[in-house]
């Protein structure tokens, strides 16, 4: 370690103090598929990266889910790939209590040479959205839930996932029991520690649920009033649960639909508004919704076509989606009701607060935020009117507005679409060369289903 905490920033020394036998320092991000990417140094040099940071290629944030660089934009090979400034983020030195070896981490951002946020980075891109809500005089209170999946390491032979055996009772998980408290019990090992962890790195965790699956989960986290953190936060979760399930002797997924059978895993976004006297404009009264809390529901239904190419970004993405599976498949809004897109939970108005429930849990969370608040943004400016609430099932059939393929929904990121207004015209025309140069790979691949249809087709 350094010679002496003396010389170090405040944040590093503090940190060495209680944590004197870390040997690495992790400096992560997010890219634009959500994979965390970085650096590791050793903690020798826990003082200059903290200080001066580092240099790392913008186009780290423009790979695909397989970190392919597909010069979006030319971003990558056409600009010869320079560097940006990249800093650590405030507040965000953490122990990683689940390696073997102890290791420190940290989240970075990317300046440009004059100083300036990095354009393409996914956690600015929600920053120029925050800023648009700021000119309102509103502060967004935020929380995600994520569902995941458990699974066996080994696989089946064609490659597919697996439930993992219970610590319980050493059988392979098979049928459904959701809410059920064995399951909890059953795993209570690896939840504990994921618990703990959140903890460690100080992701506010919350409710623990056993989903509607064989080895499904969902963890809450708590609403904050800073979405910035927020996102870190399910960045943060994310690798924690796959860190602890690794050392657990499992994998853990956030694929959005790892099973054909089975439930798909969604990332819920609850949001509410908070005015400069830190009221919530959602509350209506003595009325079930405010005409601000209405105005932001419309907008947000509106800007759904459009949104769909980031709420669910890969091909498997879209598997999710289908009827009767409390998976929104119309644009549609209710009160206490798990089959719309937007549904406005129990609770008293201070609380009132919508859930955003269309987005796979293999969303990024930034951008998938960002969405969520331009579409509030545009209906409350708009006073967009969202319809009248839905009642009974809203997921049993499609709503023909929505692109429930992947390309449609890329083909609706277009430079001159609303939300090219909040997310940026470049940012979506990378973004969308970026997934279309992705699916092209997918699409080229020969699958076991097309050689037993068509091989002995004449």
């Amino acid at each position: 370690m350094p010679d002496s905490t003396r010389e170090l920033p405040a944040e590093a020394a503090d940190f060495l103090a209680r944590h004197p036998d870390t040997v690495a320092l992790d400096c992560i991000l997010a890219d634009l598929s959500g994979v965390v990417r970085g650096k590791r140094y050793p903690i020798t040099e826990i003082g200059k990266i903290l200080q001066s940071g580092f240099a790392i290629p913008g186009s780290v944030f423009m790979l695909d889910s397989q970190g392919e660089s597909h010069d979006p934009d030319g971003l990558g090979f056409s600009d010869g790939d320079p560097d940006c400034l990249v800093k650590v983020i405030p507040g965000s030195l953490k122990p990683v209590p689940w390696t073997e070896r102890p290791l420190a981490q940290a989240m970075i951002t990317l300046e440009t040479e004059d100083g300036a946020p990095f354009y393409y980075e996914p956690r600015n891109v929600l920053a120029r959205v925050l800023e648009r809500l700021a000119e309102l005089d509103l502060r967004p209170v935020v929380a995600f839930e994520l569902e995941f999946y458990l699974i066996d390491r080994e696989r089946l032979p064609d490659g597919a996932p697996q439930p993992p055996r219970s610590p319980a009772t050493g059988r392979r998980e098979a049928g459904t029991q959701v809410y059920g408290i064995s399951a909890l019990d059953a795993y209570s090992g690896f939840l504990d520690d994921v618990t703990r962890a959140c903890a460690a790195q100080d992701v506010p965790s919350g409710a623990i649920t056993a989903e509607y699956a064989a080895g499904q989960f969902e963890i809450n986290l708590q609403h904050i009033d800073n979405p910035l953190l927020a996102a870190d936060h399910c960045v943060l979760f994310k690798r924690i649960v796959k860190g602890v399930a690794q050392s657990h002797g499992l994998q853990a997924s956030f694929m959005a639909k790892p099973y054909a059978e089975r439930a798909g895993s969604g990332l819920h976004m609850h949001v509410s508004l908070l005015d400069p006297a830190g009221r919530n404009v959602f509350d209506g009264g003595t009325a079930p919704a405010s005409e601000t809390l209405l105005q932001a529901i419309g907008g947000t239904l509106d800007l759904l076509p459009e949104a769909m190419a980031v709420l669910a970004p890969n091909m498997n993405s879209y598997r999710r989606f289908q009827p009767d599976i409390f998976v929104p498949t119309q644009r549609s809004w209710g009160f206490e009701n798990r089959s719309v897109a937007l549904r406005v939970p129990t609770g008293k108005g201070a609380a009132r607060r919508i859930e955003h429930r269309l987005a796979g849990a293999d969303a990024n969370p930034y951008l998938a935020l960002a969405t969520l608040l331009a579409g509030l943004h545009h209906g409350i400016t708009g006073k967009l009117d969202p319809g009248p609430a839905w009642e009974g099932n809203a997921s049993a059939g499609y709503d023909a507005g929505l692109p429930f393929r992947p390309k449609r929904a890329l083909e609706k990121l277009t430079e001159d679409c609303r939300l090219a207004d909040y997310l940026g015209a470049d940012y979506l025309r990378a973004y969308r060369a970026c997934k279309e140069q992705e699916l092209e790979l997918f699409e080229a691949e020969i699958s076991p289903l097309e050689y037993r249809w068509f091989l002995q087709a004449d």
